[in-house]
């Protein structure tokens, strides 16, 4: 694998809720559990872009909210944790390898950047079984151990072995983050903001890439400055220790394991104890699921969870096979055709765009709805592949491929932030299952690692041999069979609560 693999905050990998459609009541014997209907249930409103439904777990943004920012920011550290060390490497690379003597060893260099996504595959099927045993504030606490071991041996290495093993607890770390963060800001989230606060976790994903990318400056001026680089890694994981260690468990959690005075107290700290009462006789509802033997791995494929667990794993794959590691990596030699020579001014328009399109994207969550929104943004990804294909081909668009090029790749990340970048993060937690929350997320953030690793792996070997812009064209037909499965399987889920997604998605048997 090459030193330089893709890297992007877009697609969690680096070196990796559209008009809300009303949700139709699913049975078991039904067609897909994920097609939409005209028919609501009886107890609720209807939905639309400025109604809530009556039976949201969480009524009044203006209540329920306030007390619960604190503890998104804190989860949010993670996500921030997870793009650091994504991102960390970028500029990094060039000086460890001096002092570390693998200057000329590209595999050793491949092997820095790799060992990452290794450890955050194992991370993120680890995690879902963490949370499900300690809870999700326990799990965050746990998960700061390797970020800051990882943190300090990649800071104090001596040797690439030290580094190695450094960037695979990083790893772990960051694999873990990517299946608890989203978990844990879904389950503590008022209803009706829950996309606006689920997508500040791709946010800060990109601002923690930032970040990294911004503590590089110094090294121009000083070689030895990629060791504060790491070391500074350490700070914000310590912080998320502390900070969860006085953090409310999330109250479905505790529900789910009978620990009801536990969840009260969470609840009266996360939304007043004016909301006690309510929200325990929403959660008590659904204490069918609670009642139940935590699930294992192969109850995910049983035929009661079988169709939303698949859903959860292809969003993930569709994000990942859609292109964006291949456009983030293309973009400073297209950009270079266009007369843009700058690393540093390539690299800020494609971020600009993304968090542009990511801070648009949370804006409307929760009043377009998720499932138009990946509709959206998957169609705007079809339509800039189209585009920077015919810009590499296309005689007649020659004398301006470089600025369509350009055009075609701001376009795409623009789309790409739009939707297909926080959606699937945030709706994973949504239609799951209380009793597979945890360990569904994990698996499809699983597939999302796997992919990934592949993808980087094979990428370079498919252009050399069909060449670009054949590349480019199917990559936008991926995109176009990814709206065509959106539009089939995937429910909107815009102001409706947990448990009420769960008896429609998940009945019980």
């Amino acid at each position: 694998m090459s030193p330089r693999e893709p890297r992007s905050c877009f697609g969690f990998q680096f070196g990796s809720d559209p008009m809300g459609l009303e949700l139709g009541r699913v049975g078991a014997s039904s067609g897909s559990v994920f097609r939409s209907s005209a028919k609501t249930r009886s107890n609720k409103a209807q939905i639309s872009d400025g109604d809530i439904e009556e039976s949201s777990l969480l009524k009044g943004q203006s209540t329920s909210s306030g007390s619960v920012l604190p503890y998104v920011g804190v989860a949010s550290l993670g996500a921030i944790l997870f793009g650091y060390h994504l991102g960390v490497v970028n500029g990094a690379l060039e000086y460890l390898a001096k002092d570390l003597g693998i200057v000329d060893n590209t595999v050793l260099q491949g092997w820095v950047v790799s060992t990452l996504l290794a450890g955050a595959t194992v991370g993120s099927f680890t995690g879902g079984s963490l949370a499900d045993r300690f809870g999700r504030t326990k799990t965050f606490v746990l998960d700061a151990i390797p970020l800051t071991l990882g943190a300090i041996l990649c800071a104090t290495a001596k040797n690439v072995e030290t580094m190695i093993i450094g960037r695979l607890l990083s790893g772990i770390g960051i694999g873990i983050s990517s299946a608890i963060v989203p978990l844990y800001i879904s389950e503590i989230s008022p209803t009706e903001i829950r996309g606006t606060l689920g997508s500040i976790n791709q946010l800060f994903i990109c601002i923690g890439i930032l970040a990294a990318l911004v503590a590089g400056l110094p090294l121009a001026g000083n070689p030895t400055w990629w060791r504060a680089m790491f070391g500074i890694a350490a700070i914000p994981s310590v912080l998320l220790a502390i900070g969860m260690a006085f953090s409310p468990e999330s109250p479905r959690w505790l529900v789910q394991q009978r620990k009801i005075t536990q969840a009260e107290q969470a609840i009266r700290k996360l939304y007043g104890k004016n909301r006690v009462t309510e929200l325990m006789e929403d959660l008590s509802a659904s204490a069918q699921g609670s009642e139940e033997q935590d699930a294992g791995w192969f109850d995910l494929f049983s035929s009661r969870y079988f169709k939303v667990v698949s859903v959860g794993a292809a969003l993930f794959l569709f994000q990942q096979l859609a292109g964006i590691n291949a456009v983030v990596y293309y973009s400073t030699s297209v950009f270079r055709s266009a007369g843009v020579t700058s690393d540093v001014a390539a690299s800020a328009l494609v971020g600009a765009a993304n968090v542009f399109g990511t801070i648009v994207a949370s804006s409307l969550m929760d009043k377009k709805g998720r499932k138009s929104l990946l509709i959206t943004s998957f169609t705007g990804m079809a339509a800039s592949m189209l585009l920077l294909s015919l810009s590499f081909t296309w005689k007649i668009l020659t004398p301006y491929s470089g600025p369509l090029a350009v055009i075609g790749t701001v376009l795409y990340v623009l789309s790409f932030s739009l939707g297909a970048g926080p959606v699937p993060a945030l709706l994973l937690p949504e239609i799951f299952a209380s009793r597979i929350r945890a360990k569904a997320v994990a698996l499809s953030l699983g597939m999302h690692w796997i992919s990934n690793f592949f993808i980087g792996l094979c990428f370079l070997s498919v252009v050399t041999t069909f060449g670009i812009s054949k590349v480019y064209l199917g990559f936008g037909c991926i995109c176009i069979l990814a709206v065509m499965y959106i539009a089939s399987n995937v429910v909107e889920t815009k102001g409706r609560s947990l448990e009420d997604i769960e008896r429609e998605l998940s009945p019980p048997i």
